[in-house]
C-alpha cells in the first residue's frame, strides 16, 4: 500500500500501516542523532523542558548540511538508526509515533514500537542531496553548539519513506 500523510495522521494511522508500505510524507519533523539524543535524556532525568514535545513528534535521524542557496538544507540523508536504540524505547514511551532513519533496530526498540501502537520509517541511504529537495523549511530549536547534530525543525514536503517495523511486529529486516 501507499499512504500520502501528514504527521499529525501518523498517531492515527500507525495501526493501519504495514512493514513494506510506501509512505510519502509532509509536515513537521524534528532532526536528532547521538549527542542531541543523549541531552535530551539528560534534560528527562533532570527535569528540565525539552526543546520540543515528544507527544506525538517524529524524530528524523539526521544532521542536514549547511544549506546552498535555494533550498532549506544541504544533503539530509538518514543516519544508522541502532546508534540510537539505547534512547528509543524511552523517547517512544514518551510519545514519540514515528523515527526515521535507516537500517536495522534492536528488540527493545521493536518492542517499544509495538508496545506504543509507533512505526519506524526508513529513508533511503545515500541519497541525502535528492532527500534535500523534500525538505521546506529548517530552523535550529535547541542544541545549537552539536553543529549538523542540532536539533532542527524541519517541514517535510511529499518525503518518500518505507514503512520498516510497524505497530504489529512486522520487519522488513527479519525474514
Amino acid at each position: 500500500m501507499e499512504y500520502i500523510l501528514n504527521t499529525n495522521q501518523l498517531r492515527e494511522y500507525a495501526p493501519k500501516l504495514k512493514a513494506g508500505d510506501r509512505v510519502i510524507l509532509s509536515g513537521t519533523v524534528y532532526t536528532s542523532r547521538d549527542a542531541a539524543h543523549k541531552r535530551i535524556s539528560q534534560y528527562i532525568s533532570m527535569g528540565k523542558p525539552l526543546p520540543y514535545d515528544l507527544k506525538d513528534a517524529v524524530i528524523y535521524y539526521a544532521g542536514p548540511t549547511p544549506a546552498p542557496e535555494n533550498l532549506a538544507v544541504g544533503s539530509c540523508g538518514p543516519t544508522t538508526s541502532s546508534r540510537m536504540d539505547v534512547f528509543a524505547p524511552d523517547f517512544l514511551d514518551r510519545g514519540v509515533v514515528a523515527m526515521v532513519g535507516k537500517g536495522e533496530r534492536s528488540k527493545t526498540v521493536c518492542d517499544a514500537i509495538v508496545r506504543n501502537k509507533a512505526v519506524y520509517l526508513c529513508a533511503i541511504g545515500g541519497a541525502g542531496a535528492l532527500a534535500s529537495k523534500c525538505i521546506s523549511s529548517c530552523e535550529v530549536i535547541a542544541f545549537e553548539d552539536l553543529g549538523c547534530e542540532s536539533v532542527k525543525k524541519l517541514n517535510f514536503n511529499n518525503f518518500p519513506l518505507t514503512v520498516a517495523i510497524d505497530c504489529t511486529g512486522g520487519n522488513i529486516f527479519v525474514r
